[in-house]
């Protein structure tokens, strides 16, 4: 199995507007022979998180990786307000216990993007790395093997990995989802302290709980766009069930 955390650096256009970070109109993408998203239209505010919330096919992953430059578009747009390209931290699962991976391995691959696959670190890519880890509270984990780590340590370590592509924007798949409380109560917490620090964070998430305490959502249904803005105007118990309709 091969893991790529940043598969490329997707050539960005850019949009002028100061509160909104990323602009997406009239977006049409998916797989070969399997169209996902169709003629979606949304804003992501910058400084804010924002909550991709929606069943299982409705789309959220695959507009996370548009958002992430490892899914092209078939049609539309999606603008960039300036800043680095965004960094990707992909779902727990999408990372196999078997893989010989130290947990500090794994931050560093967070610097693949600026140093390239064969390239030695530079002391300044230590520094971001260490930085990374003790910001996510993970530094004390360098030396585990990722296989070894409860959830939560694991999320910390990936999230960590993200933060160390030094990106203003940070998008992550299920964050959440399969953690006890006490490590979503945590994992939430770093969010907030890094969209205070700067950084604008875009979920995709099935834990309505963690869509409620997002600052805007964008609810999807069968690749669509069902509605958007505050948690309390967009989830509400006719919008949900309209998604989420029984079979």
């Amino acid at each position: 199995m091969t893991i790529m955390f940043t598969k490329h650096r997707p050539e960005v256009p850019r949009t002028g507007t100061d509160d909104q970070r990323v602009r997406i109109t009239d977006l049409d993408a998916g797989y070969p022979g399997r169209p996902v998203l169709r003629q979606l239209t949304a804003d992501i505010p910058a400084l804010a998180m924002t909550a991709l919330v929606g069943p299982n096919g409705s789309g959220k992953s695959t507009l996370l990786g548009v958002l992430a430059g490892v899914i092209r578009t078939t049609s539309g747009q999606v603008r960039y307000a300036p800043g680095r390209p965004p960094a990707f931290v992909p779902q727990r699962g999408a990372v196999g216990d078997a893989l010989p991976l130290t947990a500090r391995q794994t931050v560093e691959m967070g610097r693949w993007g600026e140093r390239g696959l064969w390239r030695r670190l530079t002391r300044h890519d230590r520094a971001v790395v260490d930085s990374a880890m003790e910001r996510l509270g993970v530094a004390g984990l360098a030396a585990r093997q990722l296989g070894e780590l409860s959830g939560g340590q694991r999320q910390r370590v990936l999230i960590a990995q993200g933060l160390a592509q030094q990106s203003d924007l940070l998008l992550l798949d299920e964050p959440t989802t399969g953690l006890d409380p006490e490590a979503r109560e945590r994992i939430t917490a770093l969010l907030a302290d890094l969209i205070a620090d700067g950084t604008t964070v875009v979920q995709a998430t099935h834990d309505l709980e963690a869509a409620r305490s997002a600052d805007t959502c964008l609810l999807l249904g069968d690749g669509r766009l069902i509605g958007q803005g505050p948690p309390e105007e967009v989830l509400t118990t006719t919008a949900l069930s309209q998604v989420w309709q029984p079979a």
